[in-house]
């Protein structure tokens, strides 16, 4: 009889989604993971771009200190395992992040005055690498948000929702865009453009 009541126990938790929940919230962790890794490896280019920048455009004070200051409030959120079930804090991270992704495009934007900086070796090396990354972070998001909606979508559907229900198992937040074309492209530098004239001094 015990035996018979495992068995009818398994194919009961089998039947109504809790094998799902597992699954699914494995891949969140795992999506997870992978955005918070790209999201570092830009994190992490940042300093050499700010100071190559710094190097030929010392007077855009107000456009490298935005990028550093933007990096820094990125730094200071904490973004462990439990941010992905708290959607304040997972709004204030996407918060920070989009405001790093807006400071690096006016950025790149201002080297197009500078032809000498768009000809240095490694300015173009980390433009390309910082492009690279940005690819990797998109890629990433959307994995994480397809593994949020397949869980989520478990959570509010019956009979699973029973299961939510029992376990504590709650919908998880996800990236919101409001310009989701804006965000979906890696900032861009054109360096086959006409170069304009450097600022005057």
């Amino acid at each position: 009889m015990r035996i018979l009541r495992i068995f009818l126990l398994t194919l009961l938790l089998s039947g109504c989604g809790y094998n799902t929940f597992q699954t699914t919230d494995e891949q969140i962790k795992a999506s997870w993971s992978e955005v918070l890794n790209q999201y570092q490896r830009r994190a992490d280019l940042i300093p050499n771009l700010v100071n190559t920048v710094k190097g030929y455009a010392a007077q855009e004070k107000d456009v490298l200190l935005g990028v550093t200051l933007a990096r820094a409030r990125v730094g200071s959120i904490q973004a462990t395992p439990e941010l992905i079930n708290d959607p304040q804090a997972f709004a204030k991270f996407q918060a920070a992040q989009g405001q790093l992704t807006q400071a690096l495009s006016r950025l790149l934007v201002v080297t197009e005055n500078y032809p000498q900086l768009k000809s240095d070796q490694n300015f173009r090396d980390l433009q390309a690498q910082l492009e690279g990354t940005e690819n990797r972070v998109t890629v990433a998001r959307n994995r994480y948000i397809k593994a949020v909606q397949e869980y989520n979508v478990a959570v509010r559907s019956f009979p699973s929702n029973l299961t939510a229900m029992v376990f504590g198992y709650t919908v998880k937040p996800t990236f919101t865009v409001e310009n989701e074309q804006t965000i979906s492209h890696a900032p861009t530098v054109d360096f086959n453009s006409p170069k304009p004239a450097p600022p005057a001094k």
